[in-house]
């Protein structure tokens, strides 16, 4: 009889140990992959940043009367559509200069699911359709413009200063937990 209890005691001490070790392994499972983001939108209604509101204190505004070679408005400098990669992905992103001289990326009418540790960049690679574009972002030369905003909707992402544009041809909708893209476009001249 006391075989039986000791046998008793140790299969207790077994069972706790799998619960601890499962609860262990689902706690950082959930942390990794975020499965709740899958089910929870995130839209954002950003406006163009305007030409007041992008006014940068340095720069003087020119005298009544003196011809200024700024645009008067936001000026379009490169457009593509964005293709779906690891998720269903579509929208446009504009990169634009606005009458200071700023850059932004704009996604404008964004609807992409919902992910872990999204990030926008630019970058030198090819767009390219189907699973054969999914990774390849992270290949070559690219700049974060930081983290997705939201899923959905319009939003803005200042482009640093130093940033040549000539030298990136793509935006993407980057995973960096998974390196993958959800979407991409590729960012001709208009």
């Amino acid at each position: 009889m006391g075989m039986a209890v000791a046998d008793m005691k140790r299969t207790g001490r077994v069972r706790a140990g799998v619960v601890i070790a499962a609860t262990v392994v689902l706690g950082i499972g959930s942390y990794w992959f975020q499965p709740w983001k899958l089910w929870r939108d995130e839209t954002v209604r950003e406006a163009l940043p305007s030409a007041a509101a992008t006014q940068r204190p340095s720069v003087a505004a020119p005298a009544a009367g003196a011809a200024s070679s700024a645009p008067a408005g936001p000026q379009t400098l490169a457009q593509g559509t964005l293709i779906s990669h690891e998720h269903t992905t579509t929208g446009t992103a504009k990169l634009i200069r606005l009458p200071d001289g700023s850059r932004t990326l704009r996604l404008e009418n964004l609807d992409t699911s919902n992910g872990p540790d999204l990030r926008v960049w630019l970058t030198d690679a090819p767009v390219k359709e189907g699973v054969a574009g999914w990774t390849v972002f992270d290949d070559g030369k690219y700049v974060s413009l930081g983290k997705l905003k939201g899923n959905k909707g319009n939003q803005n992402y200042e482009i640093p200063a130093g940033v040549n544009l000539a030298d990136y041809s793509s935006v993407t909708i980057w995973c960096d937990r998974f390196d993958v893209s959800f979407g991409a476009a590729a960012l001709p001249s208009v």
